[in-house]
């Protein structure tokens, strides 16, 4: 089974929504069955190579929000991605421009390697909503890369170059013309897209291939990431 999927480093439902993926699979004893085609896409490609502001201050002024609400909505979305087996820490993320990443990503699945590729995947997310590093910076992509597998040299080449920018592109390029406005965006064998961060129960379903309406699913776009605005 290949799934292809859209999605950005910065995105906290991306992350939760992999990581229910691979649970899902997991507990079906699917994991030799599956493969992924990952596909960039940036919630904010004007976003700055240095960090400007705080994570709290940030959601705040984006969604019009009350610090004290912000916070409780980062909290419940840290929440989320602790149930999926993240050590998620959303509060300390330092925002920073994604473009890189995702090169080095590009880096990463062209060496036909599906193990490299993987772990490249987890450890950005990780650096991110982990451990809470610049994805912008250059000696977190040389230490996520060299933890993965890749080549120093390598990865330092292709950093100070625009390798794999046309191919950051393209894939931006696609979803646009497919009309997708946020992410994560998973299109599955059978045809069914799934546009969000849907249950695990969910995904195994699907990847039983049970047909089914597309349930509600949690997502980020160029506008900012569902808010629950209930839960206070």
């Amino acid at each position: 089974m290949h799934i292809i999927y859209w999605s950005d480093y910065a995105c906290p439902y991306c992350y939760i929504a992999e990581a229910r993926l691979h649970n899902a699979i997991k507990a079906l004893g699917m994991e030799g069955d599956v493969t992924f085609e990952p596909r960039a896409f940036e919630l904010d490609p004007g976003a700055p190579k240095t960090v400007q502001s705080d994570t709290a201050h940030r959601f705040a002024r984006k969604y019009g929000l009350p610090l004290e609400q912000a916070m409780a909505q980062i909290a419940h979305i840290s929440a989320l991605g602790r149930e999926a087996g993240i050590d998620f820490r959303y509060a300390e993320t330092q925002y920073t421009n994604t473009f890189d990443a995702h090169r080095l990503m590009k880096l990463a699945l062209s060496t036909g390697d599906r193990d490299i590729a993987a772990r490249t995947n987890e450890l950005l997310f990780a650096a991110y909503f982990t451990k809470n590093l610049k994805l912008a910076e250059e000696s977190t992509l040389v230490d996520a890369g060299l933890e993965a597998g890749l080549d120093r040299e390598r990865i330092i080449a292709m950093l100070h170059s625009d390798e794999f920018a046309t191919e950051v592109r393209a894939d931006e390029r696609a979803a646009a013309e497919r009309g997708v406005r946020g992410v994560p965006f998973f299109i599955f064998p059978d045809g069914m897209t799934i546009p969000g961060a849907i249950s695990e129960h969910d995904f195994r379903e699907i990847l039983q291939r049970n047909r089914k309406s597309a349930p509600a699913a949690q997502q980020c776009g160029p506008d900012g990431c569902a808010v629950d605005f209930t839960n206070k």
